[in-house]
Formats: structure tokens, sequence, C-alpha cells
């Protein structure tokens, strides 16, 4: 009803307009001017807001819920890796990053119109954000593609140095990140679902391939490519603090608000839709961890309710604009099942030595949240593509191929880029840490400090 009262205001303002004398058309020329500036405030307020909750889940968020994770000794250490990419990604994002990805290039890699931020001010894009400064939807972006390489830290968390990640972060970024994001997102990217007609397009809402699928996969290879700790799996390795992963936690939960619900790009009901399938999808992620694990255990604890919680957040990331609530509870439980199996059943088999599990909850919680974004997406929640259907529900099972497809290119991205990236870094620097310096810990190694001083 109230879209209709909207729609009946302009045609009474537009009817008038070719009636009126020349002072009344001035006042509602004035008018619709009005209208206009009101709604890019107010999308432009919520995109701001949108960009801080998504820096936020970097740091404190991630930063918070990693360090806790490690022993006390790593603890500086591994929320500084959460840090340095705020900075290094920044920096590499305004040099060339934002235009590799939305720049007008060919099907794989974006171009350089926006090399240095050229062209980038206060007037909207309207390819990608018709209602915002250009400059708002690129500070957005930026966020993403922080948080991404700063996840797959928890796959080698406790053994790399520091100068290492950070060279391997910006190969990374170039070889892993900007390509996909710019075949997922980018104008004529081969994956974009925006192009009508594109028979290859992926649902992507808020980068479910983009990020999760691409830092988990990556998270499986850097752990594969270093090696275990010193002692795994045979000594007992537990977390230090859990008190500071639970904050991390909530932070994380919360600022998927700005990461799911900001993709939306406006504030809009598909922004309403998404945030309340990412709620939704995180309460039926810790609830199916929690019961999967008193099943096994015969207790929940409290590191499986922040896993399971981070699994569902994760996993309804690239459907949260596609779905609707019930079927964010099923993706949420989904992903809280087979994040636990995997995290605690396939992993302890294999004995691979994904310290934070960044590979078991973010990777394959990529890849199921794919899949079910080709099932669930519906035309009920997501209007804006001109297609007769979107998902399996909506008419159209071959979307879930497509999905698969968009996941399979991801992964094949994420395992050939790191490869490459580690090995490129390992001729700058060593990768790894030595035994001296791993039984030290990475703060006082790397770092020349102590995250806990009991005796200052």
């Amino acid at each position: 009803m109230p879209n209709r009262v909207f729609a009946g205001f302009f045609l009474f303002c537009f009817s008038a307009l070719a009636q009126a004398p020349q002072g009344d058309r001035a006042e509602l020329r004035a008018l619709q001017a009005a209208v206009t500036a009101s709604q890019s405030a107010g999308d432009n307020a919520w995109m701001l807001v949108s960009s801080a909750l998504v820096l936020m889940m970097t740091g404190p968020g991630l930063a918070l819920f990693y360090c806790g994770l490690v022993r006390k000794k790593n603890v500086l250490g591994t929320m500084m890796q959460s840090f340095a990419m705020m900075a290094v990604i920044t920096l590499l994002w305004a040099v060339c990053g934002y235009s590799l990805v939305f720049g007008k290039g060919n099907a794989f890699i974006g171009g350089f119109d926006y090399v240095f931020l050229h062209g980038v001010g206060a007037a909207p894009n309207p390819v990608y954000a018709p209602t915002i400064p250009h400059q708002t939807f690129m500070i957005y972006q930026l966020m993403f593609a922080i948080i991404t390489p700063a996840l797959i830290a928890g796959a080698f968390a406790e053994r790399v140095r520091f100068r290492a990640m950070m060279v391997f972060s910006v190969l990374w970024a170039f070889f892993v990140y900007f390509p996909v994001a710019h075949m997922v997102w980018g104008d004529g990217g081969l994956l974009n679902a925006s192009v009508v007609g594109n028979r290859f397009r992926v649902f992507d809402f808020a980068g479910g391939t983009v990020v999760h699928i691409t830092s988990g996969f990556s998270a499986l290879i850097t752990a594969l490519y270093i090696g275990k700790r010193t002692g795994y799996p045979h000594d007992k390795i537990v977390p230090h603090n859990l008190v500071l992963s639970f904050i991390g936690a909530c932070l994380l939960w919360v600022g998927w608000f700005g990461f799911n619900a900001g993709s939306a790009l406006a504030a809009s009901s598909l922004a309403t839709s998404a945030f309340v399938a990412t709620h939704f999808a995180a309460a039926a992620g810790a609830v199916a961890w929690m019961g999967a694990e008193y099943l096994r255990n015969g207790k929940a604890s409290a590191l499986g309710a922040i896993s399971g919680s981070v699994a569902g957040l994760a996993t309804v990331t690239q459907g949260a604009g596609f779905v609707q609530p019930f079927s964010a509870i099923l993706i949420g439980l989904v992903a809280g099942s087979v994040c636990f199996l995997m995290v605690s059943v396939v992993k302890e088999k294999l004995r691979y030595d994904d310290s934070l599990d960044a590979f078991g909850v973010h990777g394959v919680g990529g890849v199921a949240g794919c899949l079910l974004t080709g099932v669930f997406a519906t035309r009920l929640v997501n209007a804006n593509f001109k297609l007769p259907a979107l998902g399996w529900i909506d008419g159209d099972p071959a979307q879930v191929l497509r999905q698969l497809m968009g996941a399979a290119l991801g992964i094949a991205f994420a395992a050939v880029g790191t490869f490459v990236a580690l090995k490129l870094t390992d001729l700058v620097t060593p990768v790894r840490m030595d035994e001296r310096e791993e039984a030290s810990g990475m703060d006082l190694s790397l770092h020349g400090e102590e995250g806990y001083n009991f005796e200052g």
C-alpha cells in the first residue's frame, strides 16, 4: 500500500506538471528534487553506518575472536594480523584495487578507470549504486577487501612471520580477491548476475563466493603448505582466553548486519530482508552446533555456540538478499551441522592443522551457502533481476548448477592463486617461523612485546 501511495503521488505530480502554470511547475520540480535528495541522504547514511559495521568485524571483531583462540604467547601477533590488513589493504585499494574490481575491464578483471581513485567522488555511479556517492560505494566495498585476507590468517595462526603475511596478502589480493570480486560483482564480470542474459550468472548478495569461499579454501592451501604447528596434534593446544573470543563473536554477529543488509546498497525493504535472514541464520547455526555437540559430547560449549553462529552467518551471506526467513533458518541449521562435522570429525581424521578452523567454517560454509542460494533464491524477496525465476523453489533448478560452477571457479582461483602467492612470498622472505621463534611465540619473536605483562 505505501508503494502504491508513493507511485500515485508521483503520477499526480507529473500530471500537474503538464498542466500547471510556470510557477507551479518550478515548485513541483523543487519538490521532486527534495524527494530525491531525501532518498539519497537516507541511503548514504545507512551505507556509511554499514561501512563502519563491516570494518568493526575485522577490528575489533575478528581480532578478538582469533586472538582468544590462540595461546597467550601469540595474542598480540594474531591481533596484529587483522589490524595490519586494515592499513595495508586500504592503501592497495586506493591505488589500484578498487579499479581492478569495479573498473570496466573484461570478464575476469577490471580496468584502470579508477586508478588512484580517479573519478571516484560525490556523484553516484549509476552502474553500481545510483542513490549514494560513488565514494561511499567505494569505501563500503573496501571493508570486504580488508576482512577477506584477515580471515585466512586463522588457518596459519601461531606459525607465520609477520612480514611474510604482509607480502602474501598483497599478492593474494591481486591473484585471488580482485579477479573473483570482479567476476561476481564487477561491470561485465563473467559471473555477474546483473548482466542481462548472462547464462553464467551466480547470485552472491554479500560475498559468499567472493569472501568466504576464496578465504576458506585459501586457508586450507596455506595450512597444508606451511605445515602443522610444532607438537600438533599430539600436544594439547587450547584457547588461552575464550572470553575474548566470545566478545569477538558477538561483535561479528552485530557487524554482519552491515555486511549483509548493507549489500542492498540502500535503506530499503531489501536491506530489511537481508537483515532478518542474517539474524535468523546466525541463531539457527548456533543452535545446530550446540545440538550436535551435545549429542556427540554430552555438553554444549561456549566455543561451539559462537562457532555455530559464525558458521550460520558465513553460510547465509551469499543468499541473504534472496531468501525468505525460514529458508535462512534452514541454511543456518545446515551450516551449524555441516561445519561442526567438518571441524570435529573430518579435521581430526585427516589431521591437517587449520588452526582456527577458517576452512571448516568459511570454506565449507561458503560452498553450502552458495548451493543453497540456488535452491532458495526467490523473486518474492528480490525482484531486481529481469528473470522469471531465481532459484529452484522459484522454478529454475538449473540455478543450483550455476551456483556450483561459481563455487568451483572461486575454489580454483583460491587454490592456484594462493599457492603461487605462497611460493613467491617464500622467495622474498621465509613464510614460516623457525622452531625457536615458534617456541617463544609471535609476540616476543616478531614484535618484541607481550600481550600480558603481569609484572608491569
